[in-house]
């Protein structure tokens, strides 16, 4: 009996369809929950919610993930540009529904914070990303995308320590003792 060629391909684009698909979904939650922060919070005291719990605070960052790297945001910019195409180059072995999701959140939040390098001010490669989320005993605001790269950095983490590979076949087990070496005689 021999496989149909068809399913494969099928189920391959019905992977990327769900990874294009999540991360559309963020990129859009990011660039709307900006759009509305830009429009109410510019010139207000920051706004506390749910007891304090979150805080929404307006602030733009120049560097990477937690302000790291201000003077180098063209260089973090680029840099994102080589992530977002590394993922999309890769998709073509996503085999796993989880990792389909982990590489959708990391596409989708990448090209949110892209997006704000690209077209915020002072400039292209230059802009600031636009932050407004704050937890308490937490240092740093952050935003959806940034978010949205945290959950996906921990999903792919969980995938990996349960061996979970992209393509979904499964990981062999290692051998429980090493092969033996041996001695060669003179």
């Amino acid at each position: 009996m021999t496989a149909d060629p068809a399913r494969p391909r099928a189920r391959r684009i019905r992977v990327l369809a769900v990874m294009f698909c999540v991360a559309a979904a963020v990129l859009a939650a990011d660039a709307i929950s900006k759009a509305q922060v830009l429009a109410r919070l510019p010139g207000h005291p920051p706004v506390r919610l749910l007891d304090g719990l979150i805080t929404l605070d307006l602030t733009f960052n120049a560097g990477a993930a937690f302000g790291v790297g201000t003077s180098y945001t063209a260089v973090i910019a680029l840099i994102v540009c080589g992530v977002i195409v590394y993922i999309i180059r890769t998709a073509r072995r996503l085999r796993s529904v989880a990792w389909t999701i982990a590489l959708g959140l990391l596409l989708g939040g990448a090209m949110g914070n892209l997006g704000d390098r690209l077209f915020r001010a002072p400039g292209p490669l230059r802009g600031r990303v636009v932050d407004w989320i704050n937890l308490p005993h937490f240092p740093w605001t952050f935003n959806l995308a940034d978010a949205s790269i945290s959950c996906a950095a921990v999903l792919v983490a969980v995938l990996a320590l349960r061996g979970v590979r992209i393509d979904g076949k499964p990981v062999l087990a290692a051998t429980s003792a090493a092969p033996a070496e041996t001695e060669v005689s003179s």
